[in-house]
């Protein structure tokens, strides 16, 4: 201990102190302390209590100075310290909330944190917290489109039966074209991926072609019929159609589920159907492509092959591209609808409720 500091513990104390040090219960903080006092009482110095505690000088001294002016219960408790930065007043807190939900005066699209900062007075770092608190993120967009169709709600309730409840003796399809693939190739090599550095690549690439592939996904089994071609015209479409129809069995009906685009509707797409009684068209609603079953299968394939893939032409493109399908067909998986018709119904009129409201 320093010079002229002596510290008297008495029988109860130590018997206290060493209760607490022994039960399993108590806090942490409180058995170091107490076992800096049952150490100071023992004689040691204090370069030995710290090295038994693990504590620094300055906090060997505090507790010792603690425990001699207020015993075994100051040890117990910690004193209340004021706020290093005082707490913001609800009625500024609430004026950057006001701002935040308003268009900025200047010119920008959303505040940022320094703008807003600037413009009420106060540290960026408060408004980091305030929006935290609020749930408010500015920057942050989250896209969204509504389907002004008006047969929207039995349009849905068509496409999520062939999904939920196929019809017996029947093969459903969701048919859709990805079209405008870009063969990309990029301008430099990159570098492979290693350890403490993830992979390279050129933010620049060659333009050497495009490709549209037209893909059914078979929603029973999950495989996928695929054909890449090189326009995208209602004569590739009934092409594709015949490509489906040669693989089909013969004995079977078959439900196509396809988006409302202008080539699934010309009059020799309509000639080829009346041509065709087994096949039935079920067309989505319009602005609903998330409704079309493919639409997933476009995204694992854009996701895994194509975003980041180097292709040197449109043939290396169209190879990859069928030999991703045929990789898929070998371990498919059937398509499972769980969403809720009337749910999605329900979240849709709410939608245009307010944006009926705002305009």
């Amino acid at each position: 201990m320093r010079t002229g500091i002596e510290i008297e513990v008495t029988a109860p104390d130590t018997k206290r102190l060493e209760a607490i040090v022994a039960a399993r219960g108590s806090p942490q903080k409180h058995v170091w302390r107490a076992r800096i006092i049952l150490l100071t009482a023992r004689g040691l110095g204090t370069q030995a209590i710290m090295m038994a505690t693990g504590k620094s000088k300055t906090c060997v001294w505090r507790w010792q100075e603690r425990f001699m002016a207020e015993g075994v219960d100051g040890l117990l408790r910690d004193k209340t310290r004021p706020p290093g930065i005082a707490p913001l007043q609800a009625a500024l807190v609430d004026k950057v909330v006001k701002l935040t939900l308003e268009t900025p005066s200047h010119e920008a699209t959303h505040w940022t944190v320094r703008a807003m900062a600037k413009a009420v007075g106060i540290a960026a770092s408060s408004v980091v917290k305030i929006w935290h608190d609020h749930g408010l993120a500015p920057h942050r967009w989250r896209s969204f489109k509504l389907s002004n169709d008006k047969a929207f709600a039995e349009k849905l309730h068509d496409v999520v039966g062939l999904y939920v409840s196929p019809p017996a003796h029947a093969i459903v399809l969701s048919v859709d074209e990805k079209s405008q693939i870009q063969a990309l190739d990029r301008t430099q090599p990159g570098l492979p991926l290693k350890r403490g550095r993830g992979a390279t690549m050129t933010h620049d690439y060659k333009r050497n072609g495009t490709t549209t592939l037209f893909a059914a996904l078979n929603v029973l089994d999950g495989s996928v019929i695929g054909r890449n071609m090189q326009r995208h015209r209602h004569q590739e479409f009934i092409r594709f159609l015949n490509t489906i129809e040669a693989q089909m069995p013969a004995d079977k009906a078959i439900h196509v589920i396809l988006d409302n685009y202008a080539t699934h509707k010309q009059p020799k797409v309509r000639a080829w159907l009346a041509r065709h009684p087994r096949w039935t068209f079920h067309f989505i609603p319009t602005s609903c492509s998330w409704l079309n079953a493919v639409e997933g299968f476009f995204a694992k394939l854009t996701r895994r092959r194509l975003k980041n893939g180097v292709f040197h032409s449109v043939v290396d493109l169209q190879a990859a591209i069928n030999r991703f399908i045929k990789e898929h067909n070998e371990d498919p998986r059937p398509f499972i609808w769980k969403a809720d018709p009337d749910e999605i119904i329900a979240a849709v009129r709410r939608g245009h409720q307010v944006l009926e409201s705002i305009h």
